[in-house]
């Protein structure tokens, strides 16, 4: 998470602190189905698949393979280091094993050639994309573990639950870790720029984690993308949040790399779990994440995840 984000992650212009009510359920439609004819009858939709409970024993193990990354690299996973190279060939073994496409996405930034990762789950449907991601770098002072490591370790517990699982989404489900967002979100900005008008199109949201297991957290920093309305994803957050009576706060797209995506028209969404006890500095270590948090980032993910893969999509 840029330094920008932890100085004002709780923005002016955000309301107070609160638990939000869940989403309002969709109208009705005008012609039942005991109504349409007989020929014109679709199936009923299967019911939607609850999302699996993901335990601190299949989260934290990912955190602690991080720190052992870093301890053997210097002390940091910061882009261009052999620190960062392992990290990605960590993330990447774990989800080549459960059965996704992952591809190595390279860019350059201070002469120094990096790489994004994208993991594809079989299925879905590619016009509508579901794209959930986490920047996987460190600063060079430290291992990062806080930031960004939880939330590195929270989507990839949550793509091995895709796996574990064998979700069959509606939605083409696509997992990311970026590379460079310290230096400036520079990893998510290259993706991007190299999407083609159709590929941005295809995006229906792109949901962003940044430090995901704060100690000390007592409520869950919810990105609203106000440019462009209250999206779904957003709302099935707050609802997520709200059922299990966690409160939530209202936070602007920015200083992290959902700004990559807002750029672009993108809409995005996400939470964050705020200014950890330490940010930058070599402090920011495994003692620098609370295992309950974290655990509850991931459920959340996981929650919504199944939530928006299992929407018929909006053409």
């Amino acid at each position: 998470m840029s330094l920008a984000l932890a100085l004002a992650a709780v923005p002016a212009t955000s309301a107070a602190a609160r638990p939000l009510g869940p989403v309002s359920p969709a109208a009705s439609q005008a012609l039942t189905p005991a109504q349409a004819p007989a020929s014109s009858r679709t199936p009923a939709a299967a019911p939607t698949p609850a999302a699996p409970t993901v335990t601190e024993q299949q989260v934290m193990p990912h955190l602690r393979a991080l720190q052992r990354i870093a301890d053997r690299n210097g002390g940091n996973r910061a882009h261009g280091t052999k620190g960062y190279a392992e990290s990605v060939a960590y993330v990447k073994r774990a989800l080549d094993r459960a059965g996704f496409r992952t591809t190595l996405v390279p860019f350059t930034h201070a002469g120094t050639t990096g790489h994004n990762l994208i993991a594809d789950w079989p299925g879905g449907d590619p016009d509508h994309v579901l794209l959930t991601g986490a920047h996987l770098d460190s600063v060079p002072e430290g291992p990062g573990i806080n930031d960004n490591g939880s939330g590195s370790a929270a989507v990839l517990a949550t793509a091995l639950q895709v796996a574990e699982s064998g979700l069959k989404p509606q939605r083409h489900l696509r997992f990311a870790w970026w590379g460079a967002e310290e230096p400036g979100l520079i990893g998510s900005q290259a993706y991007v720029s190299r999407l083609s008008e159709a590929d941005r199109r295809s995006i229906d949201v792109y949901l962003n984690f940044d430090q995901a297991g704060s100690r000390n957290t007592d409520q869950w920093l919810v990105v609203h993308d106000d440019e462009r309305g209250e999206t779904e994803a957003q709302q099935a957050f707050e609802a997520w949040f709200a059922e299990r009576k966690i409160p939530t706060f209202d936070i602007g797209v920015g200083g992290s790399d959902h700004e990559s995506f807002g750029n672009a028209g993108i809409p995005s969404s996400g939470f964050s779990t705020g200014i950890s006890d330490c940010i930058h500095e070599a402090c920011d270590n495994l003692a620098n994440v609370d295992p309950k948090t974290e655990t509850t980032s991931t459920n959340a993910i996981a929650g919504v995840v199944w939530k928006l893969a299992a929407t018929p999509p909006r053409n």
